[in-house]
């Protein structure tokens, strides 16, 4: 890949509010799951012996990590879709006539930001919620970190996968909003619907949802949860690669087939 097209897409990024403006929301994860760990803090300790004795509280880094994919999936949206927004595209595709080193520059430079983006959220908040929270919950955060870490490193790995979604399924739609819902859908809608199904199509739907694969990855189950446990480890990296690059592949084969 050309190093003068990677320049020019990571200017293009860097050059436009919307960027910052996601940014930082995902990175403002972090202060959610701070106010989420307080609450729950005050919560437990006004709570009677017997209340506290049977409390649960979720791990909130695997909550927060929803909003830095959220933002990264409307990232890569906008990477795209805002150049067919101002008919910049044109010159775009004149400067880079093969077409594809384009979307392949722009995904490089989206999968940096969340390379960054990601692990600094959810390790953020895992240790600001491990800080704030203590013993309580029954030690639910007194696990030792090195046993968190392959868990948190890969949560934080799939805001990238959420990027690359963006950018394919934009680059396919050409639609900000359509694919906007899209990612959306199977963040939030897809997971509610797999969950109402019967059995055994829930755990079968709710196995290959995106945010059920990190804790595939690792060996443990998604318990008290709609997603489903079905995969192995390395089915559920093969799934997780191909949210990232069945819709790019699909985008590269219709960016050189259509007109700008």
């Amino acid at each position: 890949m050309n190093t003068d097209v990677l320049r020019a897409e990571w200017i293009k990024v860097r050059s436009v509010r919307s960027t910052y403006y996601t940014l930082g929301v995902a990175l403002g994860g972090i202060l959610l799951g701070v106010a989420v760990a307080w609450s729950a803090v005050a919560a437990f300790d006004g709570a009677p012996p017997a209340m506290r004795a049977t409390a649960r509280v979720a791990n909130l880094e695997e909550v927060v990590v929803l909003v830095p994919q959220l933002c990264l999936g409307i990232l890569g949206v906008l990477a795209i879709t805002s150049e067919y927004g101002t008919e910049m595209i044109a010159t775009s595709l004149m400067a880079v006539p093969r077409r594809w080193p384009m979307l392949a520059a722009k995904a490089c430079v989206l999968a940096a930001i969340g390379l960054v983006t990601g692990p600094l959220v959810v390790f953020g908040t895992y240790f600001a919620s491990r800080s704030i929270i203590g013993d309580r919950f029954n030690g639910a955060y007194l696990t030792p970190v090195g046993d968190k870490v392959a868990l948190l490193a890969v949560s934080g790995l799939s805001v990238v996968v959420f990027a690359l979604l963006g950018l394919g399924l934009a680059t396919v739609l050409r639609s900000t909003a359509g694919a906007i819902v899209i990612v959306v859908g199977l963040v939030y809608v897809v997971p509610m619907v797999a969950g109402n199904l019967p059995e055994p199509w829930s755990e079968r739907l709710g196995s290959v949802m995106l945010p059920g694969l990190p804790r595939q990855i690792v060996g443990e189950a998604n318990d008290h949860s709609v997603f489903g446990s079905l995969l192995s480890p390395a089915g559920a990296v093969a799934v997780l690669v191909a949210y990232a690059l069945l819709p790019l592949a699909a985008g590269a084969l219709l960016l050189r087939r259509r007109d700008a």
